[in-house]
């Protein structure tokens, strides 16, 4: 353990929790705002650079050899179970700290720009530095107990940041959305560390590895399931919901509500890779169930190419941000069920630059439409704000893995990967992926298209008019009133982004003859400073992440699984990788998929309409996210309230208030009205009682009497 400091290492998820105590406490009415925006972004943007530092610094230490695995507080033993706080240091641990914290300034930085006009600007950089803690202490954490600890505390504070806005109805709908569907994988993953706290009596992970060969051997009790096949799909039931795979996707593209900042920090780099990582960890205890990995790869393939089929219809720029998340992080599944942990773990780290760059490019863009977040309203802002275009395309060529770019390395090392497992469920995963590079291509070039190029649609009256508006024309809200629009006012234009007290829903927007303007330097900066490693990050890396030894003794591969072994015997280092893309299919999937979001959005704007009067029920369909959030409505939330109308009619009505309350009371009454009868004030009828009780008590102890 040489070479690791615990006491430098506790300072990494405590700095940034400082800086959200002094937010949170002192810029807030809750202790009189004793300090001033200037303080509360000083304290916490220096909370987390002191993480960085320090993270980067432990990287290099594990680099070097060093490890630390050991305990930092004691909170109490029972039984003999240890409950305590402690530290896993080790090459995966310490790429996570470095990747949650670099994001996580950057969007630090951007907030002081984005959020300058907001009330609660304090309360906000209170709450994004509470969510890096929370994130720190999960990824570091060495023990179940702590695990889960982080696992709910980034729950907690993306339901307190989705719904940041709280005077809105879809703020708060939206909030409680994720914040109850999480719980729903919650409780498969704290099934899952139950199962294995009954069976190896720790929560320590290397203690429970240590017993994985005894935990194999054993099925759950009265059934003939593998016991550890049952613990490791329940804990991925967790990631299911933290890591929004399908079905418990939906809470991620209504969390847009929040500010385009925490949609940054969580759906990048925090939040929705808690699951990919915690799988990566815990890799020792999958790789012995095939069918674990089997239930991975199909439900990873789902997320993959069904929910990029949702980010081409989608308007809302930042929406076609969240469900490319979803896709990728499908993507980041498949190579989980496929064994290739190191893959999956080097797209996570790969898409956090990426995809925060882009959402933060769309809060760019948003600030310079000034507010708007329709792309149908866009168009030609390549000109006006030529550092948040170039940026962004920088991140869509990532996105789509465009060779030398960061996501082109890990993107394609996914379907190598995909194609060398043979495992139950990979030729459907081994379609989806491919599906998924032409699908990922067309929806990001359509946002691209229609934001930085083509006719300037901004600033002019009837905007979403079918005669003022051709290149809309594809859309259903030409034709139809476009359904996500009525539920998302930001689809129409309105402020997602800018709290307005007094009208939640007053229309934003340039106004006729008004042009964008390129966002302020704290804007821009961070955009500049994601966009270096969406760039250069995949090609410096890829060589010891997936094929030398930077995972090794921390992510382990069964015997019977050889899909990256065999990925390794054809890599010949990053450029030849690249070169050889020329001849691969997936580079061509993406070409067309780029050339024809081109010839649709740029040349021809009559086929996107022709699609969509040929296709209509497959537009109604994508339009309603697969029915998933009605399904949703009718069975579990109706079924609830079903459970809950019994239990009140049945249960508190019927059981408790008439028979139990009012029963009781009704009993005793008529009890009370018999004997009243027998009150006359007449001696000789008490004379009379007493005779029979006498009577009574003789007939009743004859027989004893006689024994």
């Amino acid at each position: 353990m040489a070479g690791l400091n615990p006491n430098l290492l506790l300072a990494v998820p405590l700095a940034p929790l400082a800086g959200a105590a002094i937010a949170g406490l002192f810029g807030t009415s809750f202790f009189g705002n004793v300090v001033g925006r200037k303080t509360s972004h000083t304290a916490t943007i220096l909370g987390v650079f002191i993480a960085l530092v320090i993270s980067v610094m432990t990287l290099m230490d594990v680099l070097n050899g060093a490890t630390f695995n050991g305990t930092i507080y004691n909170w109490m033993t029972v039984a003999g179970m240890k409950m305590e706080v402690g530290f896993q240091i080790d090459s995966l641990s310490a790429m996570m700290m470095c990747v949650v914290t670099f994001v996580s300034l950057m969007v630090h930085i951007y907030t002081i720009g984005y959020m300058k006009d907001d009330a609660g600007y304090n309360r906000f950089f209170a709450y994004i530095s509470l969510f890096t803690f929370s994130m720190l202490m999960l990824v570091m954490a060495n023990n179940f107990l702590q695990l889960f600890f982080g696992w709910e505390a980034v729950g907690l504070v993306s339901y307190l940041l989705i719904g940041f806005w709280y005077t809105r109805p879809t703020a708060i709908v939206a909030n409680m959305k994720a914040f109850l569907v999480n719980r729903v994988g919650d409780f498969g993953f704290i099934l899952g560390i139950g199962l294995l706290l009954a069976y190896t009596g720790t929560m320590n992970y290397q203690e429970v590895f240590a017993k994985r060969e005894a935990l194999a051997l054993l099925t759950l009790p009265g059934t003939d399931w593998m016991l550890l096949t049952v613990a490791c799909i329940c804990l991925f039931i967790g990631a299911m919901g933290k890591s929004a795979q399908f079905p418990l996707h939906v809470w991620l593209p209504d969390s847009m509500e929040g500010p385009t900042p925490i949609s940054a920090l969580i759906h990048a780099a925090t939040m929705v890779t808690a699951g990919i990582f915690m799988v990566s960890r815990m890799s020792p205890l999958f790789e012995l169930s095939d069918t674990a990995l089997s239930f991975i790869l199909i439900i990873g393939s789902i997320t993959a190419l069904f929910m990029g089929f949702l980010g081409i219809i989608q308007n809302d720029i930042k929406r076609v941000v969240a469900y490319s998340t979803l896709s990728q992080l499908g993507y980041m599944t498949v190579a989980l069920g496929s064994s290739a942990y190191s893959v999956a773990v080097f797209h996570l780290m790969t898409h956090a630059f990426f995809k925060a760059l882009l959402f933060l490019g769309a809060g760019s863009v948003i600030i310079g439409m000034h507010h708007d977040q329709d792309i149908r309203n866009m168009g030609g802002l390549r000109k006006y704000m030529p550092i948040t275009w170039i940026t962004s395309l920088i991140g869509s060529l990532a996105l789509i893995g465009t060779p030398f770019f960061a996501g082109f390395y890990s993107k394609d090392s996914i379907i190598d990967a995909v194609a060398e497992t043979h495992i139950f469920g990979s030729g459907f995963a081994n379609f989806a992926v491919l599906a998924g590079v032409f699908v990922t291509a067309f929806y990001s070039f359509r946002m691209y298209f229609l934001v930085f190029h083509g006719e300037e649609r901004f600033g002019k009256a009837h905007a979403h008019d079918e005669h003022h508006h051709p290149v809309a024309a594809h859309a259903a809200h030409i034709a139809h009133a476009d359904h996500s629009d009525h539920a998302d006012p930001a689809a129409h234009g309105h402020d997602t982004d800018a709290h307005d007290e007094d009208d939640d829903y007053a229309h934003h927007g340039l106004e006729p003859g008004q042009k964008p303007h390129e966002s302020p330097f704290v804007v821009w900066f961070p955009l500049v400073m994601l966009a270096i490693p969406s760039v250069i990050i995949g090609y410096l890396t890829i060589g010891p992440m997936i094929f030398g030894d930077f995972f090794k003794g921390v992510i382990f591969i069964g015997e019977n699984h050889h899909g990256i072994e065999k990925l390794a015997e054809e890599f010949h280092g990053p450029l030849a990788m690249a070169l050889h893309s020329v001849t691969s299919l997936t580079l061509w999937l993406a070409i067309a998929g780029v050339a024809s979001a081109y010839y649709c959005y740029m040349i021809n704007p009559r086929v996107p309409a022709w699609f969509f009067a040929k296709f209509h029920a497959i537009h109604t369909l994508l339009d309603n996210k697969y029915y998933m959030d009605k399904f949703n409505e009718v069975v579990f939330a109706g079924g609830a309230r079903l459970l809950g109308n019994g239990l009140w009619n049945v249960g508190d009505k019927f059981l408790i208030d008439g028979l139990v309350v009012n029963g009781s009371a009704k009993v005793v009454g008529w009890f009370a009205a018999l004997t009243r009868l027998g009150q006359t004030g007449y001696i000789y009828h008490y004379a009379f009682v007493m005779i029979l009780g006498i009577l009574g008590f003789l007939v009743y102890f004859l027989p004893f009497w006689h024994a």
